[in-house]
């Protein structure tokens, strides 16, 4: 944690409480500069120099770095307070806001996982014959580029760059390793006074870096704009064109694949002995990144674009976000609101944006309104990771309400999901906002209605699960069972106790230990927090007998097995020892006994009301049973073998 903050009321334009900030947070700052960047860039160099210092202002980030270069000190972290703080017409204190703001930038988030990806710059463009080849004479001298033709347009007479002709028939992988297969595949033969065509075949396969479409056509991959190395412009629109042949120049090197979502696939609920339980990350996946694996999922680190949107629907915890963990998303939202409070504060607001949106909150700061004093700003590399267990733990840790700021990109679908799950647990406290202008962002804010926050704040831990429940209990203490939207990873599982059979397929299959058997009764035991509702038991199930019920039961009769259904066992006719259910016994005798050529006989009928080993026992004794032998032969000796050579 920095030891010192170095603060600026940039020219008197806003109100900083440096006793105050001291007293919350518990770190000394620095004396109130108004001009730190220019006629008091003295001060800022002496407070780089002597590190251990955060410098509260983000607009001028680059000069304090480059300040730092000069003097040779390693640069501090910055910190905005003032657009998202300092800058409001609100009237309130903002002291509790920026103490929170402050108490997160001190925490340490561990540095997400990466892989290194390399481009040597071999580049295919596709497209219109006159965009595409113009494109290729602009990027010539810094990438290797092909450019594929499908009409009969002449070949270019240039040896700058590569032509080939075909149709792209399929196109797989991401920066660095895309894989291409070409139709009518035709190379430039560029002997002779008029360059000719090789002959066409069909299957031909390459690699490349970079694919930069110009079609104008359907993109090759899903979510194209998620796909890196994958570049796409409308080639009537020249400045897109422009632009994209721009990017493609910028992709030769290596770059840091950041591995966005840590994967557990023995906690993976999607298929048991080949039956088809949970989809939800196959389906919701923008980029196709997610594909089946056996009984689990795989993914696709190269292809995977990071929105997050898998882990917050992953109901057992198999796909959690890593970049950073989700742990510490948890720390964020509950340092914030612990601080808030702490410094006087009382119901506060979280809002939630990613750059997208932080660039709004920046822009209503300086033309606007800005964002109310209770409403704390909080940014995420991707929206769709904050899904309703991180609702619902904001609400335990003690903000009156949560919004999430729609941008582009991600995935509303999830959001609309996630959200209408909080606000089944946690009592309507969260919403979506939809806003392009940042002035209507600040009205929407400013307009609001704030209901009180929890009187008495919790701190969840453990698994999303976990802290879902935690955060529950906190919210409506009274263990009441809560009905929920269809869909949802939390519910009870029904039983219609005149199908079941007790076959126990469903406990074979139940990827959470959530169905279980009783080994000395036929029973079947359900425990309500563990059950996943991915739909493996009933899809198991031959008779039908199972149906969900979506629910959150907070009673404590949740977390301990509970008997969904029993019968009589059935008895052993020889020993009295319990096996098997008896209703189920009566109906094969029903159907055998005397029916069929196996159990014609009467004492072979028996055999089906015996156990295991009065069963055995009864065949190996009866007539002309297949276990019965001969008598065992006589064990020779080697006096056997010599007594038999001297009788002859």
């Amino acid at each position: 944690m920095a030891k010192q903050l170095i603060i600026c009321d940039c020219s008197g334009s806003q109100q900083i409480d440096a006793t105050g900030l001291s007293q919350a947070t518990g770190i000394s700052c620095s004396k109130l500069h108004s001009a730190l960047c220019t006629t008091e860039i003295e001060a800022a160099a002496k407070a780089i120099a002597g590190g251990e210092a955060t410098i509260c202002c983000t607009q001028e980030q680059s000069l304090f770095e480059e300040l730092a270069g000069e003097i040779g000190a390693p640069m501090p972290p910055c910190l905005d307070l003032r657009d998202r703080a300092g800058w409001t017409s609100d009237t309130g204190q903002t002291l509790p806001k920026m103490s929170a703001l402050i108490a997160e930038a001190g925490l340490s988030v561990p540095a997400a996982k990466s892989l290194d990806v390399v481009s040597e710059g071999l580049c295919l463009i596709l497209g219109p014959a006159d965009v595409a080849l113009s494109a290729a004479e602009k990027l010539q001298d810094i990438l290797a580029v092909t450019v594929l033709l499908n009409d009969e347009t002449s070949p270019p007479m240039t040896r700058a760059f590569e032509t080939v002709r075909g149709d792209l028939k399929r196109a797989s992988g991401a920066l660095g390793q895309f894989e291409v297969t070409l139709d009518a595949f035709q190379q430039l033969d560029p002997t002779g006074r008029q360059w000719s065509w090789s002959a066409p075949r069909d299957g031909g396969q390459s690699n490349c870096d970079i694919i930069l479409d110009l079609t104008g056509d359907v993109p090759l991959f899903p979510a194209p704009e998620k796909r890196e190395g994958y570049l796409r412009a409308d080639p009537k629109h020249a400045p897109s064109v422009a632009d994209a042949v721009l990017q493609a120049s910028q992709l030769v090197g290596t770059f840091e694949k950041p591995l966005f979502i840590r994967n557990e696939p023995l906690l993976c609920a999607h298929s048991r002995a080949g039956q088809t339980g949970c989809t939800n990350c196959l389906d919701i996946c923008p980029t196709s990144a997610i594909s089946p694996n056996g009984d689990h999922v795989t993914i696709d680190p190269m292809i995977c674009a990071g929105c997050g949107s898998c882990s917050s629907l992953c109901p057992s915890g198999a796909l959690t976000y890593d970049a950073p963990p989700t742990d510490s998303l948890m720390r964020r939202i509950q340092t914030l609101a612990s601080t808030f409070l702490t410094a006087g504060g009382a119901a506060p607001r979280l809002l939630v944006v990613n750059d997208h949106g932080g660039k709004m909150i920046s822009y209503a700061a300086r033309f606007g309104r800005g964002l109310p004093a209770d409403v704390v700003p909080l940014e995420l590399e991707a929206l769709n990771t904050f899904g309703h267990a991180e609702i619902l733990a904001a609400l335990a840790a003690g903000f009156a309400w949560v919004d999430i700021l729609m941008a582009p990109g991600a995935e509303q679908d999830v959001l609309d999901r996630e959200l209408a799950l909080a606000n089944a647990i946690g009592g309507e406290k969260s919403a979506l906002l939809d806003h392009s202008d940042p002035d209507a962002l600040s009205d929407a804010l400013f307009g609001a209605l704030v209901p009180a926050s929890l009187t008495t704040p919790v701190r969840p831990m453990g698994t999303r699960r976990q802290i879902t429940r935690q955060a529950a209990k906190a919210l409506a203490p009274e263990g009441q069972v809560l009905p929920l939207p269809a869909d949802v990873p939390y519910g009870a599982v029904l039983v219609d106790t005149s199908a079941c059979s007790l076959c126990l397929s469903c406990v074979s299959l139940c990827p959470t230990g959530a169905l279980g058997d009783n080994p000395d009764l036929p029973q079947l035991r359900f425990q309500e927090d563990a059950c996943l509702q991915c739909g493996l038991c009933a899809n198991i199930c031959p008779e039908d007998a199972i149906t969900y019920e979506p629910r959150l039961n907070l009673a404590d009769s949740a977390l301990s097995q509970t008997v969904l259904h029993e019968e009589e066992p059935c008895a052993c006719i020889e020993c009295g020892a319990l096996f098997g259910v008896k209703s189920t016994v009566d109906k094969i005798i029903e159907k055998l006994a005397g029916k069929h050529a196996m159990f014609q006989n009467p004492q072979a009928a028996r055999m089906i009301q015996m156990c295991d080993n009065c069963r055995v026992n009864a065949q190996h004794h009866q007539v002309n049973s297949p276990f019965q032998g001969g008598d065992r032969p006589k064990v020779r000796t080697t006096d056997d073998y010599l007594s038999k050579r001297r009788d002859h």
